[in-house]
């Protein structure tokens, strides 16, 4: 009846109760291991995650090939957790960013599509501890580690928001096609979630987004840099933003703890790192902090002789931020300079700038007191005001 499907889509739903576990959290192992011990029988994994990772299924009511005695077993054991869209903004380069909540927490995660690829930019922590100076984020306190069912939970929103689920005979491609660990917090710091959460995003059968679309971007958790690359063989970013040891702890606290002649060492026996699957040193530019000709050619000696590739970001403001950006002039001839020095280098795009989606821009509590409009958003930041498409919108999850 009507009243047993939304009975069951409640109970498959519900985060409340904390004998359920939330079934994005599992890989397909321990899934298997879980109906071993409960008496179901084993083609049903696959099953079950073709209808969670394939077909998009919202709860277990939904899983047609199912009967309904196995559909109560299962939400009597798991709730199909998504995380919950909150607000929308669009800019106008049609860049996306969500505000997401879980278990009372919001954070935000962002897509940036491509003529040929689509990125999301995923969160691992609501805030963060590290108090990067040039960071809106590191301006918010740490409330908590995101779970692996958070994280995933982020990709699957996606996919169900751009209707992403499969590709068709029109669209033989999917739009969200890699993953960028580059939101909200430091991926390291919660190392365990993230790893769940990446094993369960690679899995052929599912989500199916491979090991050389993810990259994984740390401040420089140097202990924990050695296994992202043994167990995992992801791509690997670096935030660096200063070539020596006095300006980057001006600019990251953290570099007193993890001294950057330490990262360098451990960026050079990074497994995996090859001339075509280089390391990628991302380098926010400050003005008349960290670009100076001077300075572009000592990065270019610090990194020498790693398959590195430098990502030139140029410094986007937000409200009281310390800092300016370099100009379009000095960025290039930053620039220049680290290819005259032999060093591959990128002036990255910016990209929903006008929707404060860009790098370096996202906090939660910015956004969380309200739902306002991109173009406040803009006018908070000093930014020029966005085009008429950009914009916000409220959602149902």
């Amino acid at each position: 009846s009507r009243w047993c499907a939304a009975h069951l889509r409640r109970l498959s739903t519900s985060s409340h109760n904390a004998a359920l576990k939330n079934i994005f959290g599992l890989t397909k192992e321990e899934l298997s291991q879980d109906f071993s011990s409960l008496g179901i029988e084993q083609y049903r994994v696959p099953q079950l995650w073709r209808w969670l990772y394939c077909k998009g299924a919202e709860g277990f009511d939904q899983m047609t090939d199912f009967n309904r005695s196995l559909q109560e077993e299962l939400s009597k054991h798991y709730f199909v957790g998504y995380v919950e869209a909150k607000h929308e903004f669009r800019s106008s380069d049609r860049t996306r960013k969500w505000l997401v909540s879980s278990g009372g927490k919001d954070f935000e995660m962002v897509f940036i599509p491509e003529k040929r690829r689509g990125t999301l930019c995923v969160s691992s922590q609501v805030g963060c501890s590290l108090n990067c100076t040039f960071c809106h984020t590191g301006t918010q306190p740490m409330m908590r580690n995101l779970t692996a069912a958070e994280i995933v939970g982020q990709v699957l929103q996606t996919r169900r928001r751009l209707k992403d689920w499969a590709p068709t005979a029109a669209t033989s491609r999917r739009r969200l096609t890699h993953i960028v660990m580059m939101g909200q917090g430091e991926p390291l710091l919660n190392y365990r979630a993230v790893s769940q959460a990446l094993r369960i995003i690679m899995c052929g059968d599912g989500l199916a987004i491979g090991k050389q679309r993810i990259t994984v971007s740390t401040a420089g958790i140097i202990p924990l840099i050695e296994p992202l690359g043994r167990e995992l063989d992801v791509n690997l970013a670096v935030s660096l933003h200063a070539p020596n040891h006095q300006l980057r702890s001006q600019i990251m606290p953290i570099n007193e703890t993890y001294p950057l002649a330490d990262l360098i060492t451990a960026c050079r026996h990074y497994p995996g790192a090859s001339l075509h699957r280089p390391i990628t040193f991302e380098y926010v530019l400050l003005k008349d902090i960290n670009d100076s000709p001077a300075l572009a050619r000592d990065l270019a000696h610090l990194l020498s002789g790693l398959h590195a590739h430098v990502n030139l970001i140029r410094f986007n403001p937000w409200p009281n931020a310390p800092y300016e950006p370099s100009s379009e002039r000095r960025t290039v001839q930053f620039a220049a300079r680290l290819l005259d020095c032999h060093q591959p280098a990128t002036i990255r795009q910016t990209r929903g700038l006008d929707i404060m989606a860009a790098c370096g821009q996202l906090k939660s509590s910015f956004l969380f007191k309200r739902s306002a409009p991109a173009s406040h958003l803009a006018a908070a930041a000093a930014l020029p005001s966005p085009s008429s498409s950009a914009r916000g919108m409220s959602l149902a999850s």
